[in-house]
């Protein structure tokens, strides 16, 4: 039989992934080689966003019209506030 020790041995020694957990713990996983994450968490070939990062975009949730209009609306929520505390 083989020994498995050094294989073991290797793994235990390789740097960790840095991603968190859903608990607040960190990933106990082995990065992949080359980069800071697991296969799990974003190490693997072909993960990640686009080149660019086009799908940020696609919905318009941050475009500087909108970020304006929401800022408008909690100004107005602020105001409205203030009007209903002083006609108490």
């Amino acid at each position: 039989m083989s020994n498995p020790a050094p294989k073991t041995r290797q793994l235990l020694m390789s740097p960790r992934c840095g991603a968190k957990t859903r608990s607040g713990g960190s990933c106990r996983s082995a990065a992949v080689r080359g980069k800071s994450r697991c296969r799990m968490h974003g190490g693997g070939r072909g993960s990640g966003g686009q080149k660019g990062n086009r799908n940020a975009r696609r919905h318009g949730l941050f475009t500087s019209d909108a970020i304006a209009e929401r800022r408008q609306i909690r100004d107005l929520l602020g105001e409205t506030r203030k009007l209903m505390r002083t006609m108490r």
